[in-house]
C-alpha cells in the first residue's frame, strides 16, 4: 500500500461486488452493517405502512439507536461526546450529565468512556497530525464522525494501551453502526498502519506543541517563559489526582484513604473509583478539593465569628472551609441548580451556611462584612488537566470578556466590606489578564484598597509560588514530584476607609 491510505484504495466492497469476487454478503442478525440491504428495508416499511416510518427506521439503524438495536456502548457514548464537545462546543461535563446513554451504562464503561474522551481532547493535535499522515487528502465534513472514530482508535492504540486487535475491530464497527460502512476499509487501514507505525511517530511528536492552541501558548510563554510553558503543557497530558480537603485527623485518614499526605495539607490519591463509596465520605469527613484550589480561603487566618460572604460559591469547597474556620457564611451563586449541589454538600459535612440565588453584580448585604472570598468566573485554563475540554472551547475573546466581568465583581465586593475588612480574589486560571493584571487595574483606577501581600512560608505557601507583589500563583507543573496541581492565581487586599 502506499505511504498514504485513500479512500478508493481501501474502500469496502458493496454486496454486489463482494458476490462478483467470489464473496457472500454478510447476512443481517438483529444489527444492520451496511446500507446495501433494501429488500430488508422495504419489508420493514410495508410492515410500518409508511415510508416515513421507514426512513426513520433506517436512521435508527444506521446510528445504532432505536428498535432492534443493544444498548449503546462505551465507545459509541464516548463518540457522541466527543461530537458535543469539538463540534456543539459543549463542555465535556454539561456533555456527560445531558447524556442518557452515558447514566445508562455500567459505573466501569462510563468511567471508560470518559476516559477515552479525555484522552482524545489531551492529545488531539498529536493525534490530528498523525491521523493526516495517513491520508492523501482530508476527510470530507460529511465524515466528520469518522474522523472522531478515528481520533478515538488512535488514542486507544497510543495512549490508552488497548491491545491493537480490539482498538481496531472495534472502531471499525463503530463506523459500520454509525452509517459509514463506506469508510471501514479506510479506518482498517489507518489503524493498522498506526499499530505498525504510531508508537514511534507519537514519542518523535513535540507533545506539549502539538496539544496547545497557538494563543494559549503565546500566552504562557509571554507570562511565564518557554521552558514554564512547556512544562505546564506537559502537565496537562496527566489525568489530575483526587485532591481531599480534611476537616481534622489528616495522619489517621491518611492511613484508612492509602493516601499522600501533601505539603499543603491536602490528601492525594489517585483518581478513579468511586468517591462516596471511599471511606469518611458519608459521615462528612473530607470533600474532594484540588490542592491549589485550598489555599485562597486560608488567607483570610482567623475568621471565628465573623461575617463572610463567598461569592460565587458553587460548588462549595471553599464555602467549607470558610465556614469550618468558623465563619457566619453566606454563599452566593446565581445558579440555582449550582447552589443546589452546594446545599447538599454542606448538609453532608454538617457546616452551617446561608445559601442564596441571587446575581453577585445586584445584590448587597443589609450591612457590611467583615471578609469577603470572590472565585471569579474565568477560563479555567489553570484547571485543564481536570477539563481537558478548555483548550478545544476557549479563545482570547473569552479571556477579554471575563476580565470585564471580574472588574465589575472586584468592586461589587469592595462594596460589600467594611473598612479594614479582608477581600480575596481568586481565579482558576492561567491568564494574567484574568489575575495579577485585574488587582493592578483595580487599584490603579483608585479603589478603597490596599494590597496585603502574601509572606513566603505563611499558611505554608512555598516562597516560589508567592510572586513578587505578594500574591499566590500556583502552576500545574508545580509541586511534580507529587503529579502537579491546578494552576490558581490569589490576591489578598484590605479595604480602606473612603476619603
Amino acid at each position: 500500500m502506499d505511504a498514504a491510505v485513500t479512500r478508493e484504495a481501501v474502500r469496502e466492497k458493496t454486496p454486489a461486488e463482494a458476490v462478483g469476487a467470489g464473496c457472500r454478503p454478510r447476512p443481517f442478525f438483529g444489527r444492520y452493517h451496511g446500507v446495501g440491504n433494501e429488500s430488508f428495508l422495504r419489508d420493514v416499511q410495508k410492515r410500518d405502512g409508511a415510508l416515513s416510518s421507514g426512513r426513520m427506521f433506517q436512521k435508527q439503524l444506521l446510528t445504532g439507536r432505536g428498535f432492534m438495536s443493544a444498548p449503546p456502548s462505551a465507545r459509541q457514548v464516548a463518540l457522541d461526546l466527543l461530537a458535543s464537545v469539538l463540534r456543539l462546543r459543549r463542555p465535556l461535563d454539561d456533555a456527560i450529565e445531558e447524556s442518557r446513554a452515558m447514566q445508562e451504562l455500567a459505573g466501569r464503561d462510563r468511567a471508560f468512556a470518559r476516559l477515552l474522551v479525555a484522552t482524545v481532547l489531551r492529545r488531539l493535535g498529536q493525534i490530528d497530525v498523525l491521523i493526516n499522515e495517513c491520508l492523501k487528502s482530508p476527510l470530507a465534513p460529511r465524515a466528520a464522525a469518522v474522523h472522531d472514530i478515528l481520533r478515538l482508535g488512535v488514542a486507544q492504540l497510543l495512549f490508552l494501551r488497548t491491545p491493537p486487535h480490539a482498538a481496531v475491530a472495534t472502531s471499525v464497527d463503530l463506523a459500520d453502526v454509525r452509517g459509514f460502512a463506506s469508510h471501514k476499509g479506510l479506518v482498517n487501514a489507518v489503524l493498522r498502519r498506526l499499530c505498525i507505525e504510531g508508537r514511534e511517530r507519537a514519542e518523535n511528536q513535540d507533545a506539549a506543541r502539538l496539544n496547545t492552541p497557538d494563543w494559549l501558548w503565546q500566552s504562557w510563554s509571554n507570562a511565564y517563559g518557554k521552558e514554564t510553558a512547556k512544562a505546564i503543557a506537559l502537565a496537562h497530558l496527566k489525568e489530575a489526582p483526587l485532591d481531599l480537603t480534611l476537616r481534622d485527623n489528616a495522619e489517621e485518614w491518611c492511613r484508612k484513604l492509602q493516601a499522600t499526605l501533601l505539603p499543603t495539607g491536602s490528601l492525594r490519591r489517585s483518581a478513579g473509583g468511586a468517591i462516596a463509596a471511599l471511606p469518611g465520605y458519608a459521615e462528612g469527613a473530607w470533600w474532594v478539593q484540588d490542592a491549589a484550589a485550598s489555599l485562597p480561603a486560608r488567607l483570610f487566618g482567623d475568621l471565628n465569628g465573623r461575617e463572610v460572604i463567598d461569592l460565587c460559591a458553587a460548588p462549595g469547597g471553599k464555602t467549607a472551609q470558610l465556614a469550618l474556620a468558623g465563619g457566619r457564611v453566606t454563599a452566593i451563586d446565581r445558579s440555582p441548580r449550582r447552589l443546589e449541589r452546594l446545599v447538599a454538600n454542606l448538609e453532608r459535612l454538617g457546616l452551617p451556611i446561608a445559601p442564596l440565588a441571587v446575581d453577585a453584580l445586584a445584590w448587597r448585604p443589609s450591612a457590611a462584612v467583615d471578609a469577603v472570598l470572590l472565585d471569579a468566573p474565568c477560563t479555567t485554563t489553570g484547571a485543564i488537566r481536570r477539563h481537558p475540554d478548555v483548550p478545544h472551547l476557549k479563545l482570547p475573546d473569552d479571556v477579554a470578556r471575563l476580565s470585564v466581568v471580574q472588574e465589575n465583581l472586584l468592586r461589587a465586593a469592595l462594596e460589600m466590606l467594611r473598612p479594614g475588612g479582608t477581600l480575596v480574589y481568586c481565579t482558576c486560571s492561567l491568564e494574567p489578564e484574568e489575575g495579577g493584571e485585574r488587582i493592578a487595574a483595580l487599584l490603579r483606577n483608585g479603589a478603597a484598597a490596599a494590597r496585603r501581600p502574601i509572606a513566603p512560608g505563611e499558611f505554608g505557601i512555598p516562597p516560589e509560588w508567592v510572586t513578587p507583589e505578594g500574591d499566590l500563583r500556583t502552576l500545574p507543573c508545580h509541586l511534580s514530584e507529587y503529579d502537579g496541581l491546578d494552576g490558581f492565581y490569589g490576591a489578598r487586599l484590605v479595604k480602606l476607609d473612603s476619603p
